[in-house]
């Protein structure tokens, strides 16, 4: 039998998962990663950290599973979209305040590049690009990170021979290859290979914005070659990767993809019993400690404050549209930790050995029968408007801030069990929000395909479901963004002739997740009320300025 190996490097973990042809998965390992925090708004990593914790987790599947490394047929790589520099050695070159080399990757969710966003999105009805990025550029994107690491790290500018993606750093680090995915180029960089001039680069927006040294004798350090993710790299892995991986040299690599659409790509296409795919239909919602919302169409559809289209971005020949949520499992966590009842919870679920959401789930559960009204309305008079980090889309306003409004002086298990289910329910009317400004554009999505930590939590799913108003799709291989990677390696090994092909028969159908229709109406007020704490924000801003 042929294997496939799924490496995926999210915000604080590398995750390796092993697969047959068919998309089932035989075993995976995780290990953590380090993260810097050097001041408010900046997250650093080190590439050398993730590369190590990388081929530790695969020495020890390979070791518990026992499979023989030439089984392996081929190999993908998915990744947070985040920046790294190195120099002409492949070495790290600081992107930190501290000037350690160590730290050389400005991490997905760093928010330093605001004011450089501002500035390139002055320029918004002068270019093209903006058309494909929903009308703004994010700092989350990498254009404004490489404008502030000019003008604040002008030595480290210097050094830097090649800024990658991340997802492209791992296959350049595998196999010596500097070739670049449509994934992230297209998503995080402004390309567009539909573009005949300048080799799918705009160099006059370039020189507009103050990114003069791409041009179009010099786009090398950003990509000069740039191939469709699962296309098999030339000579596959290095001798010195393979030694390090405990794999063997010359297995095949395909080209590697953005971890969210990774995660998009190992579900969207499973097939539900009895009906044919529509994507018309579908949307993929990957949560992590960010959330992602991919849906695909045939049709080109500009959608104001949503990422893309992007062509061929995640499927190909299908227009992507991409909305999110900058925190969502993160947000959870911090308003779960930073609560004064929260060692106390955790005494608790450790005492039941429960995980701290299954605790306070069942601590919901508990309230409903003492307060005789149903779970969903404990949030009754209790709101939380969910853009602690900004909000990614559809206000594409990253300044934007949390709110709560319902606190009492007290702070008891109960209060956090409180807070808890309303942060879900603020999520999921995030959510809502994203598909109804995608189905007013021309889709028209009633299903949710989902993977990711949240889909671990029953309480997040089924508050989903029920204030989208969609059922809920779970695959079969909940690892969606492991088998995502895994289908690049069937790609690029030849296992599969492309992409669709693959998707079909590696992705399955797991299970319905249904709304409860009785809460329709409860859920339509919180929902007024979950916009009027925007508006409110924007007029309190409007005040004060």
């Amino acid at each position: 039998m042929n294997y496939f190996l799924g490496i995926d490097v999210g915000t604080g973990s590398v995750r390796v998962g092993l697969f047959t042809g068919k998309g089932k998965l035989i075993a995976h390992k995780a290990q953590a990663i380090k993260v810097w925090k050097p001041e408010a708004d900046y997250v650093e990593q080190s590439s050398e950290d993730i590369w190590q914790s990388l081929c530790t987790a695969c020495r020890d599947l390979l070791a518990d599973s026992k499979i023989k490394p030439e089984l392996i047929k081929g190999i993908g790589f998915d990744a947070t979209c985040s920046l790294v520099l190195v120099d002409s050695q492949g070495d790290g070159v600081s992107v930190s305040p501290s000037g350690s080399d160590d730290q050389n990757i400005i991490v997905w969710m760093d928010h330093r590049a605001i004011d450089e966003a501002e500035f390139i999105n002055q320029f918004r009805s002068d270019f093209p690009a903006f058309k494909f990025v929903g009308g703004k550029i994010s700092p989350e994107m990498q254009l404004p990170k490489l404008l502030w690491l000019k003008k604040h790290l002008p030595e480290s500018w210097e050094r830097a021979t090649d800024f990658f993606d991340l997802p492209d750093y791992l296959t350049y680090r595998a196999t010596g290859n500097k070739t670049r995915s449509l994934c992230s180029l297209t998503c995080k960089w402004s390309y567009n290979k539909n573009s005949k001039a300048d080799q799918g680069w705009d160099r006059q927006f370039f020189e507009a914005i103050g990114l003069s040294e791409f041009s179009e004798a010099n786009y090398a350090p950003i990509g000069s070659l740039v191939a469709p993710m699962g296309q098999s790299l030339g000579g596959g892995l290095s001798i010195q990767s393979a030694q390090e991986m405990g794999l063997i040299a010359g297995t095949p690599v395909g080209v590697s993809i953005i971890d969210a659409h990774a995660g998009g790509l190992g579900m969207i296409g499973l097939e539900e019993p009895g009906q044919s795919v529509d994507f018309n239909h579908r949307l993929a919602l990957i949560g992590g400690t960010s959330s992602c919302h991919m849906a695909l169409s045939e049709k080109l559809r500009f959608i104001p404050g949503l990422w893309g289209p992007y062509d061929s971005a995640m499927v190909p020949d299908f227009w992507l549209n991409e909305g999110g949520q900058s925190a969502t499992g993160s947000l959870i966590d911090h308003v779960i930790l930073s609560h004064s009842a929260y060692f106390e919870a955790k005494s608790e679920a450790d005492r039941c050995k429960q995980s701290i959401y299954d605790f306070l789930n069942d601590y919901l559960h508990d309230l409903v029968e003492k307060s005789q009204c149903s779970l969903d309305e404990l949030s009754r008079y209790f709101h939380v408007c969910p853009y602690f980090h900004g909000n990614r889309s559809p206000r594409a306003n990253p300044d934007l801030k949390g709110m709560l409004s319902g606190l009492k002086l007290s702070a008891t298990i109960e209060d956090l069990a409180v807070l808890y289910l309303a942060t879900i329910q603020a999520i999921a009317y995030g959510t809502r929000h994203i598909i109804e400004t995608m189905n007013q554009s021309g889709y028209a999505i009633d299903t949710l395909i989902c993977c990711g930590g949240g889909t671990k939590n029953e309480l997040f799913l089924q508050q989903h479901a029920t204030i989208t108003g969609c059922q809920l799709i779970l695959p079969e291989e909940m690892e969606s963004v492991l088998l995502g990677s895994a289908i690049l390696g069937a790609v690029a090994s030849g296992e599969y002739s492309h992409i669709g092909e693959a998707m079909r028969n590696m992705s399955h159908f797991g299970k319905l997740i249904r709304p409860n229709r009785k809460h329709r109406a409860f859920h339509e007020k919180k929902y007024q009320v979950f916009h009027k704490l925007y508006t409110h924000q924007m007029h309190y801003k409007e005040i004060m300025e």
